[in-house]
Order: C-alpha cells, then sequence, then structure tokens
C-alpha cells in the first residue's frame, strides 16, 4: 500500500517537474532561435543596403556597381540578387540563391530544403531623383543557424535528463522520510487492532458461553429474561465477528503467517457449497458450477476458505429467491481465475470504487452491502493482494454482480 503512494507521488513530482522544465527548456529555444534569426536578418538588411547603395539608374536601365566579391559571399553561404521595376532578375552573385518567384510586397522569405534559406528584399531607391530604380534581394543559408539550434536542443535534453534524474533521487529520499512517520504510526494502529483484538476475543467468548449455557437451561427463566439473554447472544455473536475481521485484516500482510502448501481451489469451492447447502436451499437458488479441472495452487488454505467464503456469502445472501449464482474456475497459463458471478440487486456505479473500503456503507436504500461487519470485501481484497492477485467487479443494479480473482499460480 505504502509503496504504491511512494511510486505516485514520485511519479506525480516527475511529471511537474518535467512540466516545468519542458515549459522552460522550450521557451530558452524559441528565444534563442528568435534572436539568432534577427540577427541574420540584420546582418542581411546591412548587406542589402550596401549593395543597394552601388547601383544607379543609367539609360533607363539599372546598372550594377557591384564591389561585393564572390568569394566573400560564398564563404558567408550568402548571397545577392538585383531585380529592375518590373520584378525581373539582372545579375546574381553566390551559391544559395533562392528560386522563390520574386515579391514587391514580401520582405522576408525562407525557402525550405537543405538547407533552408532566409532572405530579404530591399527596394533600390536613386540618390539623385530619390526614385524606385529597382531591388535587392540578399539570402543566407541556414544550416549553421540549424546545427546551432540542433546542439542547443542535445545541450537542453540531457540537462533536462540529469534534472530529472538528479530531482528523481532527491525526491526518493524525501518521499522516504516523509511516508516514514506515517507507515510507523500506520503500523502501531495495526498492532493495536490486532492487539486489541485478540485481547477482546477471551472475555467475548467467556459471555458467549455463559450465555449460551443460560439460554440452554431456561426452564425457569422469565420470558424478558430469556429474550435480554437471546440479544446479548446475538450482540456477542457480531462482536466475536467484529473481532475476527479486525484481526485478519490487521494480520493480512504478515508474510510469516502465510502458510503455503498445495491447495485445491476446487476442493475449497465444493467444501463451502455444502456448507452453505441449507441457505441455497431455503432461497431456492440455482447453483451452476463450471469446473473443466482440478485448480491447484500453491497457498495459505485458511486464508483462501475465507476469501471465498465471503464472497458466496454474499452472492446467496444478496441473491434473491430462485436467483442463479455462477462459479467458474479457469487455468490460465500462469494464474487461476475464479468467477462468482450472481443475479442479485447489483450494486451502483458510482459505488464500485468504494465497496472495498473498511466499514464503508451505501446508501441503506440501495445497499447491496447491509449487514455483516463492513469488513468482508475488505478482508477478500487484502487476502488477494496478499497472495499477489487481482480482483476485478463488475455490476448493475437489479441485474446482478459478477467477482472475478485472479491469482498467480506459483
Amino acid at each position: 500500500m505504502f509503496q504504491n503512494i511512494r511510486n505516485r507521488l514520485l511519479l506525480s513530482y516527475l511529471l511537474i517537474l518535467a512540466s516545468v522544465l519542458g515549459v522552460f527548456i522550450i521557451g530558452i529555444r524559441l528565444i534563442f532561435a528568435h534572436s539568432l534569426t534577427e540577427q541574420i536578418s540584420q546582418k542581411l538588411t546591412v548587406l542589402g543596403q550596401g549593395a543597394s547603395g552601388n547601383a544607379e539608374w543609367e539609360n533607363n536601365h539599372l546598372k550594377i556597381d557591384n564591389d561585393f566579391r564572390l568569394q566573400e559571399l560564398l564563404n558567408k553561404s550568402q548571397s545577392l540578387e538585383w531585380f529592375d521595376k518590373q520584378g525581373n532578375s539582372i545579375l546574381k552573385q553566390g551559391k544559395f540563391v533562392i528560386t522563390i518567384p520574386f515579391s514587391q510586397n514580401i520582405l522576408v522569405q525562407i525557402q525550405q530544403g537543405n538547407p533552408d534559406i532566409q532572405s530579404i528584399t530591399l527596394p533600390i531607391i536613386d540618390s539623385d531623383y530619390g526614385q524606385l530604380i529597382g531591388y535587392v534581394r540578399v539570402s543566407q543559408s541556414l544550416e549553421e543557424l540549424e546545427e546551432t539550434l540542433t546542439k542547443l536542443d542535445w545541450v537542453l535534453g540531457i540537462s533536462m535528463i540529469i534534472a530529472l534524474m538528479g530531482s528523481g533521487i532527491g525526491a526518493i529520499i524525501l518521499t522516504n522520510q516523509a511516508m516514514q512517520p506515517i507507515e510507523e504510526s500506520f503500523q502501531r494502529l495495526k498492532q493495536f487492532t490486532a492487539d486489541a483484538s485478540h485481547e477482546l476475543r477471551n472475555p467475548l467468548m467467556v459471555i458467549d458461553s455463559n450465555v449460551s449455557v443460560s439460554l440452554k437451561y431456561a426452564e425457569g427463566m422469565r420470558k424478558t429474561d430469556q429474550e435480554s439473554f437471546e440479544a446479548i447472544a446475538s450482540a456477542t455473536d457480531q462482536m466475536i465477528n467484529l473481532t475476527e475481521d479486525l484481526l485478519i485484516l490487521a494480520r493480512a500482510d504478515r508474510v510469516n503467517l502465510l502458510k503455503k502448501e498445495k491447495v485445491n481451489l476446487v476442493s475449497i469451492l465444493e467444501q463451502l457449497i455444502k456448507l452453505n447447502h441449507t441457505k441455497i436451499k431455503t432461497k431456492n437458488l440455482d447453483l451452476q458450477l463450471n469446473f473443466s479441472e482440478n485448480l491447484f495452487i500453491f497457498s495459505d488454505s485458511l486464508k483462501l476458505e475465507r476469501l471465498f467464503s465471503n464472497l458466496i456469502d454474499n452472492a446467496i445472501y444478496y441473491t434473491p429467491k430462485s436467483g442463479i449464482i455462477y462459479i467458474e474456475g479457469k487455468l490460465k497459463k500462469s494464474s487461476i481465475e475464479i468467477e462468482i458471478k450472481d443475479t442479485g440487486i447489483g450494486i451502483a456505479s458510482e459505488n464500485l470504487e468504494k465497496i472495498f473500503e473498511r466499514f464503508w456503507r451505501a446508501d441503506t436504500s440501495r445497499s447491496y452491502w447491509n449487514g455483516g461487519s463492513g469488513l468482508g470485501l475488505a478482508i477478500v481484497q487484502a487476502i488477494v493482494h496478499h497472495h499477489g492477485g487481482t480482483i476485478t467487479v463488475s455490476s448493475q443494479l437489479g441485474i446482478g454482480s459478477c467477482f472475478i480473482v485472479s491469482l498467480p499460480i506459483n
């Protein structure tokens, strides 16, 4: 139980931390990428302004006086392209010239490819007349930018993993420290419950035996006294059952009390059916059994008897007269599956998650678990979990319930 709580706390902590770190890393990455892109845009703008200064209008034509050395453009993975006023290409220099059609209205363009190329288009204004005489488009490969961002992604990813690993180790230590006093308190409470239940059994047995003797020889007893003794006997029986249930729950997860031996589940179930034969006959229930073969398991026979006794008792008690109880045993690859199904009054869907809670009871007008100590299914779940198995339940109001117990063979 506490290990599951530890795991949930650790997982919740790591998920929250991973979410915060993820948002932080994405923010850093976006800001860094935007900053690098802005720097490239500024460099291209300066280069374009310098190139536009070397263009002039002569004889109704755009004349380029190019002072930019081609090798320098190639070394910087840049290129230049000049256009006239109509958008016709006049001159290209450099390797990374984009092939996107020229547009007078789009300032920045990015061409997807290997590598990506970013370009900026600037107008060329005649310095003498202040008229538009053409355009210059400056381009640069984004390969270096992509390599830088890839390195950044690796650094941020590795940093996040290291941070999560370090935080996970710290979270395990802190979780253990936080859970330790809770576990100690829980163990003391369980020990107190076990001790109290054990100590209460003796005086209750004394009361029960004395009341039984008094009722056996009730010839000289007044009728009102006899009724009082019968009430005392009934209350004593309830108290004995309650203390026995509390004692079982308190000792349910003690490994040294789990006596393992080869057990035939079919024999246990058949014996329990014989013990409840009178109840089944009284209610005229149709009991259907389906065991394809003997089902052997290494386990504690007494605990398994209590487990299936509680489930069968519930099925009998909450199935109306002339109802059907179906019990089936299946041998799986590494487990044995026992299904106990009835046509009882069923359980409301909103209560399915609560039925294994100790002392939990539904609304009495729609209750499936009236009577008893309220610990029957809690005991069932504790025994199943102690054996390393699972128990599932499905139910519908007015139709019935189905409990499936799966126990590992070894």
